[in-house]
């Protein structure tokens, strides 16, 4: 009986998480402009010398690929930004893209 319980909260638990991180990635509020003004702190750049090549959103992370003017290109993480985190975002994660 008691295994039974543990498996019903498993699932329970489990189907929050996926329901959350569903929520947070459909209710994503980050504009190429945020991306690329929060990227060009930590990168050294100013935001008018990067562009966005690509970018995806998974569950409260968003992942962009970025070029600088002078030709580098850097891959960025940036964690929130959605309805989850009230919008509020972490400083972003940059490192170059080999």
């Amino acid at each position: 009986m008691v295994s039974f319980f543990k498996l019903i909260a498993a699932a329970a638990i489990s189907s929050t998480i996926v329901g959350c991180s569903s929520i947070a990635q459909s209710t994503n509020m980050l504009s190429d402009d945020d991306i690329i003004s929060k990227s060009a702190g930590g990168l050294g750049f100013s935001p008018s010398d990067l562009q966005i090549l690509e970018k995806r959103v998974s569950g409260t992370d968003t992942y962009a690929t970025l070029k600088a003017r002078d030709g580098k290109e850097y891959t960025c993480t940036i964690n929130g930004g959605n309805l989850l985190s009230f919008g509020m975002t972490n400083p972003a994660v940059c490192q170059p893209k080999n």
